[in-house]
């Protein structure tokens, strides 16, 4: 992929360190690019990172994250995103590893991670952690991603029901994350209706984003005060995505802010059409084609004329024609002879 200075959609990015005085150990990229020099194809990379653990070590693995899997991605051909996907993942959760086990102070780190790859109008996604992706698609919010905690495997089980998650003591125990000894499984599944089972949700990646859509990528900073009907209620009401976003913040922050906050909203437009960019090729092409073969015109019409003035000018002293008295042959004088008459 080619990196280009602007994304072909609106997005817009925001994070708040909260109420608690802690430090900031979210963090964010948010890339853009066109697929190769053969193809315009627009591609818009948004990874986003919840650092976890030891005094600093969460930032640090937080930064890792999100430089790693942007780097890589960024060298990708993207004909395969989420195989792409998974192996950068999985190899910046070894780097974060590497690093937390030759830095004592660094000792326990890890962090969460959501990506958002968005290639054309194609959305594919990958996370671990508590970090979510949410589609906003008219009066309707999807929380496509799944929570890896105990308390989301609980409700999956049946051994609580999701009003009961609410505030519960394990709510914050990560089942999955980047950093752990032995890679996590990559969470691949882009859930569209709650009673899909893991095999469709996987066969719903490429998901095709239509014009209106809103993508949210956001740390559990956001979620764990501000439920999606609420965030469905902002993106609906605010006059931009810059507003949207702050409107979230400040609600988490009202109701204590007891974490850091980050989120990133990309807004889906149209784009230009390939057969209107084919169509102007043509038609440019065609007013080539004619403008040359009105000068070629020009050019066989001047040498016409050329060549006949040169003809004529070459011919006149031949065929013109000039009166002039007839001049006979110059022959000897003839003087008359009359009879002679005998002499008298």
């Amino acid at each position: 992929m080619i990196r280009v200075e602007h994304s072909h959609w609106p997005v817009e990015a925001i994070t708040h360190p909260g109420m608690t005085g802690k430090n900031n150990e979210d963090r964010f990229a948010v890339s853009a690019y066109r697929l190769s020099d053969r193809t315009n194809t627009p591609v818009l990379l948004a990874v986003l990172s919840d650092g976890i653990g030891g005094h600093r070590g969460g930032e640090v693995a937080a930064e890792l994250a999100v430089t790693y899997i942007s780097q890589r991605l960024s060298e990708s051909t993207a004909l395969n995103p989420l195989t792409d996907l998974r192996v950068a993942i999985q190899q910046a959760s070894d780097v974060i590893y590497q690093q937390a086990s030759t830095n004592t102070a660094l000792q326990g780190m890890g962090a969460t991670v959501a990506c958002a790859w968005m290639i054309g109008t194609r959305l594919y996604t990958a996370t671990v952690g508590d970090s979510r992706i949410y589609l906003r698609r008219g009066e309707r919010i999807l929380q496509l991603s799944t929570d890896h905690t105990w308390i989301q495997e609980a409700v999956e089980r049946g051994l609580l029901r999701p009003e009961q998650a609410q505030g519960h003591p394990n709510a914050h125990i990560i089942r999955r994350f980047l950093g752990s000894p032995t890679p996590p499984e990559v969470d691949q599944r882009l859930r569209l209706a709650a009673d899909e089972d893991d095999a469709a949700q996987l066969v719903n990646q490429g998901l095709p984003l239509l014009p209106g859509d809103q993508v949210l990528l956001c740390s559990d900073g956001l979620t764990d005060l501000v439920p999606a009907d609420e965030i469905l209620a902002v993106l609906r009401q605010a006059e931009s995505l810059r507003t949207a976003l702050e409107t979230l913040v400040a609600l988490a922050n009202q109701r204590g802010g007891h974490d850091n906050i980050t989120a990133v909203l990309v807004q889906v437009v149209s784009l230009p059409s390939p057969w209107g960019a084919l169509w102007r090729r043509l038609r440019w092409g065609c007013l080539g084609l004619l403008l040359a073969g009105l000068l070629s015109l020009m050019i066989l019409i001047g040498l016409g004329l050329w060549q006949w003035r040169n003809s004529t000018s070459s011919v006149s002293p031949t065929h013109t024609v000039t009166v002039t008295p007839i001049s006979t042959p110059m022959l000897p004088s003839v003087t008359p002879v009359l009879p002679r008459r005998p002499l008298p």
